[in-house]
């Protein structure tokens, strides 16, 4: 009951916050311009960030968890917004923002928040001083993905949303409450904030909102899953797998077209999803059932053996490449495995 009452009241405070922010974004002229990259047609504020983190730290309030894990969450969570928000202003330079996000991923490895250590199959293996940099890839990785996604109306905050509750549902089967109160305190914020954010969005996440939200993610996914098993280790990869897919094979499409993988295109999933003929609402709903699919997958994981995970992985491998294939997420021509199903269609017939 008491999670319940979070739950609402910071869903409370971000549908009162929103509408707030919207009316302070237009008078400060701090809107999203629309361009041949961007999906929308009208200016629309761009600092979703603001009401989502003033509602997550009154949640934190109310709620008041005494964990000191707390605090670089707060301190980083602040830091990464103002960067965003000074970013959907002026248009900083891709290696200042990196230089900033290293900064705050390292703000969690102070606060000894890192992965120490993996066990697969019994045997114990120290990272030792690449617990470091590996804790750091890991928040910079996790932070910039939701980036990378959020193109459309409402899909960075939904996909978010379905994220936290497999990450807060896996935590209550572990037992672990102050997880499963960090992603309910922010899935009160978001789905507040999803009211206005959803199509036709009244206001963006801009960077400010999405890096936050990463970044929030990145160390609960941290928290509730460092220092165990191999197998466990990938629970958040797979959770996250719709960001983690797009950014992965973004990384290798920039890379083939010889530009640098910190420049911005208009080939993501959602852009590739519009370009097939969905809809803009029905291309965010078709990411969203992605998205419940990894998640969905993820549980069996946690419960699965070792041979179930395998037959797991599998089945995700091949289900992520069919995606890219058929919405030409690398290119319009690689498609291996839908050429070679053709074909031998051909020669049956």
């Amino acid at each position: 009951m008491q999670t319940l009452i979070v739950l609402l009241l910071t869903f409370c405070v971000a549908i009162i916050t929103t509408p707030l922010t919207i009316i302070l974004a237009k008078r400060w002229d701090i809107v999203d311009m629309p361009n041949d990259r961007k999906v929308h047609k009208t200016p629309i504020p761009t600092i979703g960030g603001v009401p989502i983190y003033i509602s997550f730290i009154v949640g934190l309030l109310i709620a008041d968890p005494f964990e000191p894990e707390i605090k670089p969450i707060v301190i980083g969570g602040g830091i990464l917004l103002l960067l965003g928000l000074i970013d959907d202003v002026v248009d900083l330079k891709a290696w200042i923002k990196l230089l900033v996000q290293t900064f705050v991923a390292g703000i969690v490895v102070y606060y000894g928040i890192m992965i120490d250590f993996i066990s697969p199959f019994g045997y114990l293996i120290e990272f030792g001083f690449w617990s470091i940099p590996v804790t750091i890839i890991w928040v910079v990785g996790i932070t910039n993905a939701f980036n990378l996604i959020d193109g459309l109306d409402g899909l960075s905050s939904g996909v978010a949303v379905i994220a936290l509750t497999t990450i807060g549902f896996i935590s209550i089967l572990q037992g672990n409450i102050f997880i499963m109160l960090i992603c309910v305190i922010l899935i009160g914020s978001l789905l507040g904030f999803l009211v206005y954010n959803f199509h036709p969005a009244k206001i963006f996440m801009g960077d400010n909102g999405a890096l936050l939200i990463g970044y929030i993610i990145s160390v609960v996914s941290l928290l509730g899953f460092k220092n165990i098993t191999l197998i466990s280790l990938f629970f958040p990869l797979v959770i996250l797998g719709v960001p983690f897919v797009d950014m992965f094979f973004a990384v290798i499409r920039r890379y083939k077209k010889g530009v640098s993988i910190v420049n911005a295109d208009k080939e993501h999933l959602h852009h590739k999803l519009i370009k097939l003929g969905f809809s803009h609402r029905q291309t965010v709903i078709l990411i969203y059932t992605i998205a419940i699919m990894f998640s969905a997958a993820s549980i069996v994981l946690y419960h699965s053996t070792n041979w179930g995970v395998f037959i797991i992985f599998v089945l995700l491998l091949i289900t992520i490449q069919l995606i890219v294939e058929m919405t030409g997420l690398i290119d319009d021509d690689y498609k291996p495995i839908l050429n070679t199903i053709r074909n031998m269609i051909r020669r049956k017939n």
